[in-house]
């Protein structure tokens, strides 16, 4: 990790930041969410609260830590001239479209504030994203954001507004969705300084990139071949003693693509709204049945480069595996995905080709 540490400093890399997927951020149960618009005071301190507690149930199993966040700034910052930051970001976690959304606007909002912290005799600082699961869901979306034209970003806020904005109000009661719909309109805008480099860990294949958005884009999957002739794809369907045990890989990136959200709570009127309606936008051309989609067992993302790696991990029990979705987030594998991320990313012959390894 030394070694990379060096690497991603002369590259300029300013900060790294590390976000974890689906049920294991501030909110799993969209209540907090909801109850924001109405007291921000109150539902703040739950957020942190039910990430706490979360984090000391689960520790490393699909999640990032803050031990994980400390663990991998000392090393990176070791061989470096400067300290290398690396912060953990926190979103609700929910599974559907208006959740990682928020997410994504979030994020955004994080990140042109410290785009605008940076001086810009800085020229342009270079941002690693890590994200676990559906973080790297919230990435293609906020990567679709970036680079999307006014009416298209017009079209995403206005199927988003009953989620952020009551009915007949003047103001939003989640008013970063108002200032990044106002950042993303501003051209000369210092979040725009920002090269980021995306690294996605069992991320499954549902949103599309923008490739103008993003500087270098690295998908990670969990992967082990079931047959010479399908090397590249999932089984279907899956054997469960073979799910139990992880036998082909990360079974939760191949079931967790496009038809497969939970909805809102029944209470959430207003988000479970904006969540039929961002569902038309992002899936407008989603057809076919469910079984029809995982029966291709899509591994490689279209777009960027996709690493098929067989992780060799020690645990055997589905809790600890997570049917394969796991092994990404431990700190085991931590000097693995540094020197991935700085070999594709940084050495000479780096590219954002679509690719595959096993």
């Amino acid at each position: 990790m030394a070694s990379a540490g060096a690497k991603f400093s002369q590259a300029g890399v300013a900060a790294i930041y590390c976000v974890h997927g689906t049920f294991c951020g501030d909110d799993v149960l969209g209540l907090f969410t909801e109850l924001e618009g109405w007291a921000p005071s109150v539902a703040r301190p739950l957020r942190r609260w039910s990430k706490r507690a979360i984090d000391a149930v689960i520790g490393e199993t699909g999640n990032y830590t803050p031990a994980f966040a400390e663990r991998m700034q000392t090393a990176l910052s070791a061989s470096a001239p400067r300290p290398m930051p690396v912060r953990l970001f926190h979103w609700s976690s929910l599974n559907h479209h208006i959740g990682r959304a928020d997410g994504a606007v979030r994020l955004l909002g994080e990140l042109a504030t410290f785009g605008e912290q940076l001086p810009s005799s800085q020229g342009n600082p270079r941002v690693q994203l890590w994200a676990h699961s559906h973080g790297g869901n919230v990435f293609a979306l906020l990567t679709n954001l970036l680079g999307a034209d006014e009416a298209t970003r017009h079209e995403f806020f206005h199927a988003s507004r009953t989620f952020f904005r009551p009915w007949l109000a003047a103001r939003p009661d989640l008013p970063v969705w108002e200032r990044v719909e106002q950042i993303l309109a501003d051209s000369q805008h210092p979040l725009r300084r920002l090269k980021l480099d995306v690294i996605t860990y069992g991320t499954p294949v549902r949103y599309g990139w923008d490739a103008g958005a993003y500087h270098n884009l690295l998908h990670v999957i969990n992967h082990r071949p079931y047959s010479k002739h399908h090397k590249h794809r999932a089984p279907y369907p899956p054997w469960p003693h073979h799910v139990l045990a992880a036998e082909h890989g990360d079974y939760i990136q191949h079931a967790g693509i496009a038809g497969t959200n939970l909805p809102p709570l029944p209470i959430a009127l207003r988000t479970f709204l904006a969540d039929w309606r961002l569902g038309n936008l992002l899936q407008r051309n989603l057809g076919g049945w469910l079984r029809s989609r995982l029966k291709q067992g899509v591994r490689v993302h279209d777009e960027g480069t996709t690493l098929l790696v067989d992780y060799d991990d020690p645990h055997r029990m589905p809790w600890r595996h997570v049917l394969g979705h796991a092994p990404y987030t431990r700190s085991h594998w931590l000097p693995l995905h540094c020197e991935l991320a700085a070999e594709h990313f940084y050495e000479a012959g780096g590219n954002n080709s679509n690719a595959d390894s096993t």
